[in-house]
């Protein structure tokens, strides 16, 4: 029973990420800037996230003097990400942005080898491979519709990919005994005050708060930067990290869907073939490994036995 908890607290919070492009582009549809709807969805982020730990009342355990500033310096990536995800948006179909964005799941294994010095194993390689080509599909490159897309969108939308995984990297580093939630507010606190410092000649033209840029920041908020956590906070203690990977590769159809579907984006048969080599590669990488040592201690076991008779 934890398990089934587990998996659909984790689907849930996979999930509402996927909704977050289709906020963002209503917020650019309204003609606001990257710099005002950001600035709105970090303030409605902390303020609810903090809300919610104080609330709760137990969040403190562990945190120190000295954790909480690398804390903070670690969600400045959460901030970065939202700059360049969104920004991205601005130039590029959602959904060319989210595959984009999704390609963290390479970079982050660049990242474990560059830093920790782990090499990825041959199954790994084999997966990035095919995610690569996967994007090509996704992409839509056959159909030349990238031509004429502001090469800008491209660069800002791969910076997002390397900023989740620096954030996805570090956050799995820094002070993990403390309380989850605490943890998140606290990287939200760090990337609200980046995102105050980068936009802060867009603060004036925030006000007088408009009903259109509250309800675009509050929906990127609440389903960017406050359920996700939260959801992933409950369900990814119940079941291993391995399939939490893979299950939160559900937030790319997701958003592929509500952007063809919300957004009336165009999505092409070729387009879902790249997709689904994409996910495809990710459950590989994940369950490859464990598939690999099942065989090779099969196979000892046999030899074993062979041996004895």
């Amino acid at each position: 029973m934890k398990i089934n908890k587990g998996v659909f607290f984790v689907l849930l919070g996979a999930g509402c990420f996927g909704f977050t492009p289709v906020f963002a582009k209503l917020g650019f549809g309204h003609g606001y800037s990257l710099g005002q709807i950001n600035l709105v969805q970090m303030v409605i982020s902390f303020l609810l996230l903090w809300s919610i730990a104080f609330l709760k009342g137990d969040g403190i355990k562990g945190l120190t003097k000295k954790n909480i500033i690398p804390i903070m310096i670690t969600g400045c990536f959460i901030g970065l990400t939202s700059i360049f995800y969104y920004g991205a948006m601005q130039y590029l179909p959602a959904s060319l942005a989210i595959i984009l964005m999704f390609q963290f799941v390479w970079i982050g294994i660049l990242f474990e080898w560059v830093f920790n010095k782990i090499k990825p194993a041959p199954i790994t390689i084999f997966s990035i491979v095919l995610i690569l080509v996967g994007v090509f599909f996704a992409s839509n490159i056959l159909n030349g519709d990238m031509q004429g897309l502001p090469i800008k969108g491209f660069v800002m939308g791969i910076l997002s990919a390397f900023t989740y995984a620096a954030f996805i990297f570090f956050s799995g580093k820094v002070a993990v005994d403390v309380n989850p939630l605490t943890r998140t507010s606290l990287m939200v606190t760090g990337s609200t005050i980046l995102v105050f410092i980068l936009f802060m000649k867009d603060i004036p033209t925030v006000f007088p708060l408009e009903g259109n840029l509250v309800t675009s920041a509050a929906g990127v908020s609440l389903f960017g930067a406050v359920l996700p956590p939260l959801f992933y906070a409950v369900g990814a203690p119940l079941i291993s990290g391995g399939l939490a990977n893979i299950l939160t590769s559900v937030e790319l159809p997701v958003a592929i869907l509500s952007a063809s579907i919300i957004l009336a984006e165009t999505v092409t048969a070729v387009q879902w073939v790249g997709i689904v080599l994409i996910l495809v590669a990710i459950v590989l990488n994940e369950i490859g490994p464990n598939i690999i040592r099942m065989r090779k201690r099969s196979k000892r076991t046999i030899l074993h036995q062979h041996n004895k008779n």
